[in-house]
């Protein structure tokens, strides 16, 4: 019943955890509520940065079914993720032609961890532990559950990935 409560809780909360978008404007995730989410710490000068590519081909393959990729700029790791918002924006568009939504760079460890990551990496998480690298990715499910987390290096578009996109969209 307790871990029931925690749960619950935890799915509200990641909702209601208040975010800016790329633009420094107002959000959070609950303008994505009822969505299957993959959640991506991305940085635009790191080796994995090809991945905006497959990102943005499983976004466009899923968007239409209720599903979208979150980006979340991160100069945790490495400094790879310099820019000014301006500037990655200008990057994922131009680049990339990324369409899914990019957030305001934030931490997703140490000290200054974002909110959102203290939820999605916390001890009461499924899947604890310090995020490793940029590129992480978790997937969210239509109620907010923390359904999967992948490594930096499992790509995108990745088999297991979309297996698990597939069986969250497909989920009630």
């Amino acid at each position: 019943m307790l871990a029931q409560i925690a749960t619950a809780q935890n799915k509200a909360s990641l909702y209601a955890i208040p975010l800016k978008d790329i633009d420094g404007k107002d959000s959070s995730l609950k303008a994505y509520q009822g969505k299957v989410l993959l959640v991506v710490n991305v940085a635009s000068q790191c080796g994995l940065t090809p991945q905006y590519k497959s990102l943005e081909s499983v976004q466009r393959k899923y968007k239409d079914k209720g599903f979208t990729v979150l980006g979340f700029p991160c100069n945790d790791f490495g400094a790879q993720e310099p820019g000014t918002h301006a500037e990655i924006k200008k990057f994922c568009s131009e680049k990339y032609e990324v369409t899914f939504p990019l957030f305001a760079k934030l931490h997703v460890k140490g000290d200054e961890q974002h909110p959102l990551y203290s939820v999605l990496t916390g001890k009461e998480s499924p899947f604890p532990g310090e995020i490793k690298w940029n590129f992480g990715k978790f997937l969210l499910g239509k109620d907010g559950t923390i359904l999967r987390r992948f490594e930096p290096q499992t790509k995108p578009d990745a088999p297991e990935v979309i297996e698990a996109i597939e069986a969250a969209l497909a989920a009630k």
